[in-house]
């Protein structure tokens, strides 16, 4: 792998990284601290790649973006990725401030405004049900039950109106084409944008250089099977060439697509041994989280660890190597076959 850009700009600043392609990083209140967004110069204004956070201070360096290295022109077009906060968590007030119509896939639209709709305790008892079931304590639940529906807490507007993009489909962006490369697992239907004129990839979350996304299992969908999505979406992007410039959301611009597949393919079939072995003596997901999270997880970090580790788990069932046994307070065992 390569690293043609070795330092990112500033937090709120921005930085050119192709022709026609504008670099903005923007905060995160993460460990993982900042998100890549990107623009692409169209032109009468800017195609903007993804959101940043909803919070006050990425709509103030929005606004400072606006005045700086936008040059007050205005953006023509929204794309976002996927639903996440970090990437469609502005889109609501994008849509307004700048009269814009959010671009994305159906199932991330839907997901991301069903979600955040959605305050009822139904969804929090599901949650707990869903949690209890992976075998968290009474103190990991109570936990559980403060956080709610965390999702909705954060992201207030989803757009009612979008504009549907799909796998396979162009659009013309800056005067050039852009397939829609679309990857799962990570989220249910994540759209990369792939540029064959300028060798150029913006992979959101598929494809992250140095870190893998997350890949969980979530209460929703609580028999979800999200990583073997995400390993099979992989041949997707194994088609396209080698040498592209990768712009992920999270790291450096990078080449090497797929070496860095090889290693992400690589990276789950280590964790995905280990879980086996781990289920020699049957297993919670919650202390499968010891095994594959050898480190302090904060608050945030755990619920994205439980779900890894059912994402693991779930694999390895749909595999016909483990089997899943319930004991009578419902709480889920997985075994070696």
């Amino acid at each position: 792998m390569e690293f043609p850009i070795s330092t990112a700009p500033a937090i709120g600043g921005a930085a050119v990284v192709a022709p026609g392609i504008l670099w903005l990083r923007m905060p995160l209140p993460y460990a993982l601290d900042h998100v890549n967004l990107w623009l692409i110069d169209d032109q009468a204004g800017w195609v903007l790649v993804d959101t940043g956070y909803p919070d006050r201070q990425n709509r103030e360096l929005w606004e400072a973006a606006f005045d700086g290295p936008m040059g007050r022109r205005r953006p023509s077009r929204l794309i976002v990725t996927h639903f996440h906060p970090d990437h469609m968590g502005l889109a609501g007030w994008l849509v307004e401030r700048f009269g814009l119509t959010l671009e994305t896939t159906l199932a991330e639209w839907a997901h991301g405004r069903m979600v955040s709709l959605d305050h009822g305790q139904a969804f929090v008892d599901a949650s707990l049900a869903f949690y209890k079931a992976a075998g968290f304590d009474q103190g990991l639940l109570e936990l559980a039950a403060k956080r709610g529906n965390a999702y909705a807490a954060r992201v207030k507007d989803i757009p009612p109106v979008y504009r549907r993009i799909r796998e396979g489909d162009e659009l013309l962006l800056g005067g050039r084409k852009w397939k829609v490369v679309v990857g799962e697992g990570h989220a249910v239907e994540l759209a990369c944008l792939w540029c064959e004129e300028l060798k150029v990839m913006i992979s959101g979350d598929q494809i992250l250089p140095s870190i893998s996304p997350n890949v969980s299992v979530w209460p929703t969908e609580p028999d979800g099977d999200p990583l073997r999505r995400f390993i099979s979406s992989l041949e997707r992007f194994r088609a396209l060439p080698d040498d592209i410039l990768v712009l992920p959301s999270h790291g450096l611009p990078f080449r090497g697509l797929h070496e860095r597949i090889g290693q992400l393919e690589g990276h789950h079939a280590e964790r995905l041994e280990e879980t086996l072995e781990a289920c020699r003596t049957p297993i919670t997901a919650t202390e499968l989280i010891a095994v594959l999270f050898r480190r302090k997880l904060d608050t945030h970090q755990l619920f994205f660890a439980l779900g890894e580790s059912l994402a693991h788990l779930h694999y390895l069932l749909g595999q016909g190597k483990v089997a899943r046994d319930i004991d009578g307070n419902g709480v889920q065992r997985f075994r070696r076959l």
